[in-house]
């Protein structure tokens, strides 16, 4: 069955400023664009699943600020995807994202 292709969100909700970081290749330090609403993880997971973005998970052992045990996790896109997106709209919607 062939993948379908990636759909561009909202840019000003949860998931558009979630896929706005992962386009651009930037490190998500998870507490903005969430507030609290909802997980990371559950803003990635309908980026697949819904939106069709091929999200890489990468987890690994970490340390918790009060030294327990935990997972880290790394969500990325890889190069080619980035690349083909931008070529297609993802310039002018990573703008809209900015509000410019």
């Amino acid at each position: 069955m062939p993948s379908k292709s990636p759909i561009f969100p909202g840019p000003r909700t949860a998931r558009g400023q979630v896929l706005a970081v992962l386009l651009s290749n930037a490190d998500q330090a998870g507490a903005e664009p969430l507030r609290g609403r909802v997980t990371l993880a559950a803003i990635v997971r309908a980026l697949k699943r819904k939106y069709h973005w091929p999200i890489e998970t990468t987890s690994f052992p970490s340390n918790a600020p009060d030294g327990r045990a935990t997972w880290a996790t790394v969500y990325s896109l890889s190069p080619e995807v980035i690349a083909k997106a931008l070529d297609a709209r993802g310039r002018d919607w990573l703008r809209s994202c900015r509000g410019g």
